[in-house]
């Protein structure tokens, strides 16, 4: 027991549930199952999520997940560099890449909400200004999700591009009015992004 007066087990079932879509009795069937039939498994998960903390940052310009300074994606020449898609979080990234976009990407970490403190500043909305002002960004597609903060967020940024003079694109059909961008399939996304459109 410690200090508080809680057990170890106690301690494991409320850390599981820091896990979005993790309730406490979901918590309590992984910390079971984990205890009573897969003790290596829990020590490989326990390194593995340790070993990501300590090493697994943000790249530097486009906050992507990354061991290095700069990703992988924004260190390859492969890819176009006159093509930024804004999303919201790095698992959109995961989504939009198995759609078959091959341009480069800006993370928000989130989305404009006023009424929770987030606004310009929190999402490093400067930042994102810093690479338009480069000049080699030709194409601005905004890939927020799809709810009301999405949308504000979508626009709030196109109008900061249109002051640049650089085309702005959001996009498009298949995504549906409320979904997340991580649970699209990679053919419905690929649709919307063909068929995004001027904003």
């Amino acid at each position: 027991m410690n200090n508080d007066g809680s057990t170890r087990l106690e301690r494991l079932i409320e850390a599981l549930r820091c896990m979005p879509g993790i309730g406490r009795k979901s918590a309590q069937r992984i910390a079971y199952h984990l205890l009573r039939r897969d003790r290596d498994g829990a020590r490989t998960l326990a390194t593995a999520l340790v070993d990501a903390v300590d090493h697994i940052g943000h790249c530097s310009r486009c906050r992507i997940f990354s061991e290095e300074p700069l990703c992988s994606v924004c260190t390859n020449e492969k890819r176009d560099r006159g093509l930024l898609c804004v999303v919201e979080s790095p698992a959109d990234v995961y989504a939009v890449e198995d759609a078959g976009y091959r341009g480069l990407y800006f993370v928000l970490m989130g989305h404009l909400s006023p009424l929770d403190g987030i606004g310009p500043d929190e999402l490093q909305l400067d930042r994102l200004e810093a690479i338009l002002d480069e000049g080699a960004v030709k194409e601005v597609i905004l890939a927020t999700n799809p709810t009301v903060e999405g949308e504000a967020t979508a626009h709030y940024i196109g109008e900061m591009v249109h002051r640049r003079k650089l085309r702005v694109t959001r996009i498009a059909h298949g995504v549906p009015v409320g979904g997340e961008l991580e649970y699209i399939d990679s053919g419905t996304l690929s649709h919307a992004l063909s068929g995004r459109r001027e904003v």
